[in-house]
């Protein structure tokens, strides 16, 4: 098969350096959006190319065996698929990505589960008594709608105004669904390894975008920066590991920074888009020619 069918494999490793400049984009949510997407197409596109790759094993086939005798004898020659062991290797790869994929799904649905079970929330807000200062914005989960879960230690830390903000951020998760986003761009990281700063990429953009509506609903920058910071020092923060979408410092600076002076970046990441465009195309011109491979091998042709 022609080389392109390997170039998707290999090209998402240029979305790690574009998922690192799209942190600082200027409109954080359509650029978590638009990187989720590059990642998704990228991954989609390299799993098809080893799909492709684990079909020449159909050469080995008897029906297809028999047709290269018959072709053999009248003297056609037919094209030479890809060697065996490369095609066993993409069909391990594929069932390896597909385990991580399952297990990814069963990770993220086991926390969304352990979250409600926490407790009934009233008015969309869950109070838990723990001492940590934590705030969490639960996705729906079983027909169950999803809820802010704040810890009485946040309470304690945070005056009225600071709530306010809280309250704010974890809000706009649930309204513009960033649950999704998160989950989805840790799909495109199961799927294809070379994704894997991808997902911490669009957290810190979602994280953003929170902050962005918090600071309308508020109509205060300075308070919501200020908050952000006040939470991430006075405790460990629920990490995405647990299934929160809340406040953690791993990119409280870049946040803080956001929002008090104008972010530098592009308003979406377009060579990350360039690239999943490209593995696009090449996973097309792929599939073309594989489609022809596969006429030639096919009994009556």
């Amino acid at each position: 098969m022609i080389w392109l069918v390997y170039l998707p494999l290999v090209l998402p490793v240029l979305l790690v350096p574009a998922a690192r400049r799209a942190t600082a984009a200027s409109r954080p949510e359509a650029a978590a959006r638009a990187l989720t997407a590059a990642a998704l197409l990228a991954a989609a596109c390299s799993s098809a190319c080893l799909g492709l790759l684990t079909a020449t094993l159909l050469d080995d086939l008897p029906a297809f065996e028999q047709h290269e005798d018959r072709a053999a004898v009248v003297g056609r020659v037919l094209p030479e698929p890809v060697p065996d062991w490369l095609a066993l290797a993409a069909a391990l790869l594929l069932a390896w990505f597909a385990a991580r994929l399952v297990r990814e799904a069963w990770r993220r649905d086991r926390a969304a589960a352990i979250l409600h079970g926490v407790g009934r929330p009233f008015a969309g807000i869950l109070v838990a008594d723990w001492a940590p200062a934590r705030a969490v914005a639960v996705p729906p989960r079983l027909g169950r709608d999803g809820h802010v879960l704040v810890t009485t230690g946040l309470l304690k830390l945070l005056d009225a105004r600071e709530r306010a903000v809280v309250y704010a951020h974890e809000r706009a998760h649930l309204r513009r669904r960033h649950h999704r986003i998160a989950a989805l761009a840790a799909a495109a990281a199961a799927a294809n390894p070379l994704l894997r700063q991808v997902p911490a990429a669009v957290e810190v953009l979602i994280e953003r975008s929170a902050d962005e509506d918090a600071a309308r609903d508020t109509g205060d920058r300075i308070l919501v920066a200020r908050t952000i910071g006040k939470v991430a020092l006075g405790g460990e923060a629920a990490h995405a590991s647990e299934g929160g979408l809340g406040f953690h410092g791993s990119s409280t600076v870049r946040r803080v920074a956001a929002l008090l002076t104008p972010p530098s970046g592009r308003a979406l990441p377009v060579f990350a888009l360039t690239v999943a465009g490209l593995a696009l195309a090449a996973t097309g011109t792929a599939l073309i020619e594989f489609v022809e491979l596969a006429r030639a091998w096919m009994p009556g042709h």
